[in-house]
C-alpha cells in the first residue's frame, strides 16, 4: 500500500512500539536531500519538517537531536532513484539498499575487503548469481556496522555474513555475541538489494510505501 504523508498516518504511527520496525521505502533524488526523512520523523513526532533537528554521532551517524533521540530512533540509505528508512523504539536499526547494476570487479573488491570464508563461498558462485550475492552480502555488512554506529571504516572483514544461497546470517562480528543481533533481507524489487539489521531481541518488520505527497 502506498501511503502520502498528507495522508491520516496517526494510525500507523501509533502502531510503532516495542515489538515492531517500520519500513519505509520511497522515490528519491539526491537534489532532495535529507527533506524526505524529516518530513517523515516529523509525522512520527507530531513536529513540522523544520523542525526536526539531526546530528551526527561519533562515527558520523545521523540521530535525532535531544530529547527526541530517547522517543524513536532511525537509520536512512539511498541509491539510485530509491531511499529506504527504518524506524524504531527501544533500539538503534541499521538499513542499507544498493542498485544492483553490472559490478565486474565484485570479486576483487570482495579479495580486498571482506572476509577470506566469504570470499571463498562467493568463489563458488555462477559469475550470473555471483553479482547479487555480492551485493546481499555488502547491504548486510552495511546495515550491522550501521546498527553498531559504525561506517565501512570500522573494517568490513571484521564482521562473517552467511552467503546466498544460504539464508542470511550473521556467524562472526568481532568482540560481540552474534545471538543477539538480528539480520533481515528486504524483498523490495528486482534492481536493488537491501538489508535491515538491529542488536536486540526479534521484532515484526512493518513495510510500507511512501508516496510523493506533491
Amino acid at each position: 500500500m502506498r501511503t502520502t504523508l498528507g495522508q491520516d498516518v496517526a494510525g500507523i504511527v501509533a502502531g510503532l512500539d516495542h515489538r515492531v520496525v517500520h519500513v519505509w521505502l520511497l522515490d528519491y533524488r539526491k537534489a532532495q536531500k535529507r527533506a524526505p526523512l524529516c518530513a517523515l520523523l516529523g509525522a512520527y513526532l507530531g513536529l513540522p519538517a523544520d523542525a526536526v533537528v539531526l546530528v551526527e554521532g561519533e562515527h558520523g551517524r545521523p540521530e535525532l537531536a535531544s530529547p527526541w533521540n530517547q522517543l524513536l530512533q532511525f537509520n536512512w540509505s539511498h541509491s539510485g532513484d530509491k531511499a529506504i528508512i527504518a524506524v524504531a523504539r527501544g533500539l538503534a536499526p541499521g538499513i542499507d539498499i544498493e542498485h544492483l547494476r553490472p559490478r565486474p570487479r565484485a570479486m576483487q573488491l570482495a579479495e580486498r575487503f571482506f572476509h577470506p570464508d566469504e570470499v571463498a563461498d562467493l568463489a563458488t558462485l555462477p559469475a550470473d548469481a555471483r553479482e547479487r550475492a555480492f551485493m546481499q552480502l555488502w547491504t548486510g555488512k552495511e546495515a550491522v556496522l550501521k546498527a553498531l554506529g559504525r561506517g565501512v571504516a570500522f573494517g568490513l572483514h571484521r564482521l562473517r555474513l552467511t552467503v546466498a544461497p544460504q539464508t542470511p546470517a550473521l556467524l562472526w562480528l568481532e568482540n560481540d555475541d552474534i545471538s543477539q543481533w538480528r539480520l533481515h533481507p528486504l524483498d523490495i524489487d528486482a534492481d536493488h538489494a537491501a538489508t535491515l539489521a538491529w542488536r536486540g531481541p526479534p521484532r515484526t518488520i512493518d513495510i510500507r510505501t511512501l508516496a510523493d505527497s506533491g
